[in-house]
């Protein structure tokens, strides 16, 4: 039996409860897994859908957090199993040596989470936490290194990057929804992420106004919500971007992949922004995996998941220009077509079965 523990699980919305859903549904290949996760709203109708056996955990978070722990604790001792695994150095921080040890245990790093200056008291606190588990999983180079730099040993330190298992299967009012929000529209666009300043959208939008002249019948659609889709709304009516630039606040899985599926290129040009930096990307090889290039940043881990020049570009988002200058050296020649296939290709490596296998390689 594997144990998965985690604060960020569907039907919450992230790239790290997407990562953990992926995890242990593969894992389940492998053998039963428990999952005991924090609660959300409508977590009771996924757990009925899923075929994961999901514990809840609920209550304020000062005392969710003792009591989980207490909960993972009696799980480890009455159980004989094979391995577990945490999303976070939070989610181990209450679980003493003695506990884990009756374990294979691995905890997961993104990089925000783990970006406190070293020495800080909460450097101190994460790398009391990893040192507790047998591997600590980064999701891209990028992530491991800024891990070693921050005091953690490397001899503890795995990369293994995400699994993504789309396409997924669309359904036909999907499709004509999508055709009908892009209608005659080229290039199509499409941001899929949370509205905040990482992301970049607010470089995006100024970079679409500056393309219009070359690309009147441009298209841009961003999915998602998140803190700055007031300062966004206000931007796009300043540059006067109405007709050009569609904000799909919320989506379900279907309508994002009919919308995925039918663009010519993902956009997401991240930058640091409060210490937060990109660590991965899974949206990029969710792109990939419909046959999409991807422009990203330069900052984070999207080394890992774009290929220079193969199956996309990274730039500095901070820069206007360079991103004006990727868009049109991606759409020059129809060359966003061959990126696309290879993006196509490159997604093949990226398949749950075969991530699962990195892990259970390591038990």
């Amino acid at each position: 039996m594997f144990l998965v523990s985690t604060r960020n699980f569907p039907p919450d919305i992230g790239g790290i409860q997407n990562l953990m859903e992926g995890l242990s549904n593969a894992l389940l290949n492998h053998g039963p897994v428990k999952v005991i996760a924090d609660n959300f709203e409508n977590a009771e109708l996924y757990d009925r859908n899923s075929k994961l056996n999901i514990q809840r955990i609920s209550g304020f978070k000062i005392f969710k957090k003792y009591r989980k722990a207490n909960i993972v604790k009696e799980f480890i001792k009455e159980n004989t199993l094979r391995a577990a695994f945490f999303d976070h150095w939070k989610s181990i921080e209450n679980i003493n040596s003695s506990i884990l040890n009756k374990t294979k245990s691995f905890c997961l790093i993104h990089s925000k989470e783990i970006n406190h200056p070293l020495g800080s008291s909460l450097n101190r606190r994460m790398l009391s936490s990893l040192n507790k588990v047998n591997h600590v999983i980064a999701n891209s180079e990028f992530t491991k290194n800024l891990a070693i730099k921050l005091g953690l040993d490397s001899k503890k330190i795995e990369v293994i990057n995400p699994g993504c298992d789309h396409p997924v299967k669309i359904n036909e009012d999907s499709k004509e929804l999508a055709k009908t929000i892009y209608g005659n529209a080229f290039p199509k666009l499409i941001t899929i992420s949370r509205l905040d300043g990482r992301k970049n959208h607010q470089n995006i939008l100024m970079t679409i106004k500056n393309l219009l002249p070359k690309f009147p019948k441009l298209k841009y659609i961003s999915i998602g919500d998140g803190d700055e889709k007031d300062n966004l709304e206000k931007l796009k009516k300043e540059l006067d971007l109405d007709d050009e630039v569609s904000f799909i606040y919320k989506s379900n899985e279907q309508e994002k992949a009919a919308l995925l599926e039918q663009s010519d290129l993902f956009v997401m040009p991240s930058i640091v922004h409060k210490k937060s930096i990109e660590g991965f990307g899974i949206t990029y090889i969710e792109a990939a995996c419909y046959g999409k290039p991807s422009i990203g940043g330069i900052f984070g881990g999207e080394a890992d998941a774009i290929i220079e020049g193969k199956t996309g570009y990274l730039c500095d988002g901070n820069d206007l220009n360079a991103i004006y200058e990727t868009l049109l050296k991606t759409f020059e020649n129809d060359n966003y077509k061959k990126l696309g296939f290879q993006a196509l290709k490159f997604s093949k490596n990226f398949k749950w079965e075969r991530i699962v296998k990195k892990y259970i390689e390591l038990i």
